[in-house]
């Protein structure tokens, strides 16, 4: 314990030092020098949680669907250590339970553990955690210079969960689901509602071959991207039978979405089907953690959307955030503002740091030509606005209409002045971090590490 005692003080002390100084760091650098202090500081501060602990792995959507759980579990009286901020490697984790951590880390201020994890990072943590459940929501294509193909992810991840208890997967997602197989009684959600449905699968769908044996899946219905009921011709594999069901689904633009859970009417205060399968994940881990189903419907019904995932601020106009880092997301995040009807002010802000990938060829993947019809005014800006703008243009947007503006500040700026009504601007990750320590700066939103 001595040395988890050092570890827990000068994770402390770093974070109050972060915190000071204003910098984001702070929500991820004290678990990185609890972790180098006491390398199983995770395991014995999780240890401490006398509920237990779930994590939530996801290509797109970590960060709701666990805010979605949040909500759902204060009903119930827990305690939450939460890493809220979205931090989800191993420091973020350290960091987390370091911050809730008393007496030297002999106690922890939360008695149920609620952690999204990064998909490269979700067998380290979870070997540490042992969490009770485990839900895994999705799996697209996403920074490839960092990850690789799908595959390789599904691979790693199916050497996790194999005879791992308290799975709890997406039926619809042909990789996910597949995890399940090893799996004692995983718990399985999905859609069915044929009014979704889409003619055919998108150019930006991934996963679109059977893992077992390689054959081409064939579609009775395709709801985003991969997303759907499938079945391989070949050898019979096809989509499990979810116990935790959406159907009656309403979209209703970028104000909110409706959907009945089971058969009780959810009214969810986010927008866009990805946002309904971020609620079903929610849902079916809460279920198979015992939750009743009342508490679920009032947990989602009463969430509020993360920043920058459809969240909207009064920046002298309403600006709604929509954050896109992949193909599959931002065609929902498209698909979603199409409902918006037509006049759109739009600011697009693509960047390739390290934390979006560097290659950003993805954005020719997605249906942009989606709202070219829609658009009144385009501002791009972000490190590879230029891309962004030549994209837009060959989706059929009028150049007329397009605005090339390389500093985000001044991109904000240009994109709130120009046009009326609403503005939806739709950043990359690292922009959108961006974007949050301009608005800090200007004392219109808080810090998350305040």
């Amino acid at each position: 314990m001595i040395r988890l005692a050092a570890g827990v003080a000068a994770a402390k002390a770093v974070g109050t030092l972060a915190r000071t100084a204003g910098r984001g760091g702070g929500t991820s650098l004290p678990g990185k020098v609890l972790t180098k202090v006491d390398p199983n500081a995770i395991r014995k501060l999780s240890s401490q949680l006398d509920r237990g602990s779930v994590v939530i792995s996801a290509t797109n959507g970590k960060t709701t669907t666990a805010a979605m759980v949040a909500s759902i579990l204060q009903r119930t009286g827990a305690r939450l250590v939460h890493n809220r901020a979205g931090a989800n490697m191993a420091g973020g984790i350290a960091a987390t339970l370091a911050g809730a951590s008393r007496k030297g880390g002999r106690e922890l201020t939360g008695n149920f553990g609620l952690f999204e994890v990064d998909e490269f990072w979700l067998g380290q943590v979870a070997d540490q955690v042992e969490p009770r459940a485990m839900l895994l929501g999705n799996l697209f294509r996403d920074q490839l210079d960092r990850y690789g193909e799908l595959e390789t992810i599904a691979d790693r991840w199916a050497t996790i969960v194999r005879q791992r208890a308290g799975l709890v997967l997406n039926a619809d997602d042909p990789l996910v689901a597949d995890l399940g197989r090893h799996a004692p009684e995983p718990v399985y959600f999905g859609v069915d509602d044929d009014r979704l449905a889409l003619p055919e699968l998108q150019h930006a769908s991934d996963s679109k071959h059977c893992r077992r044996c390689g054959h081409a899946y064939t579609y009775s219905a395709v709801y985003l991207a991969h997303l759907g009921h499938y079945k391989c011709p070949n050898c019979g594999q096809e989509r499990p039978t979810p116990t935790v069901i959406a159907t009656n689904v309403e979209l209703r633009g970028i104000r909110s979405a409706a959907f009945d859970l089971n058969g009780a009417r959810v009214e969810l205060p986010l927008p866009g089907l990805y946002n309904v399968y971020n609620a079903l994940g929610a849902a079916a881990l809460t279920l198979k953690l015992g939750v009743e189903l009342d508490d679920i419907v009032a947990g989602l019904q009463a969430v509020a959307p993360a920043f920058g995932r459809a969240e909207t601020l009064d920046l002298g106009r309403p600006t709604s955030l929509l954050l896109v880092k992949n193909p599959a997301g931002a065609n929902e995040v498209l698909r979603t503002l199409a409902l918006e009807g037509e006049q759109l002010d739009l600011l697009g802000v693509l960047n390739d740091r390290i934390a979006d990938g560097r290659d950003v060829s993805w954005v020719w993947d997605a249906d942009w030509e989606l709202l070219v019809d829609s658009v009144r005014t385009f501002t791009a800006s972000g490190t590879r606005a230029a891309e962004l703008a030549l994209r837009m243009k060959y989706a059929g947007l009028d150049p007329k209409k397009i605005t090339v503006v390389d500093k985000l500040e001044d991109g904000l700026d240009h994109a709130l002045k120009t046009g009326e009504g609403p503005l939806y601007v739709i950043p990359t990750y690292t922009a959108l971090l961006e974007l949050r320590e301009i608005l800090t700066g200007r004392g219109q939103v808080e810090a998350y590490w305040r």
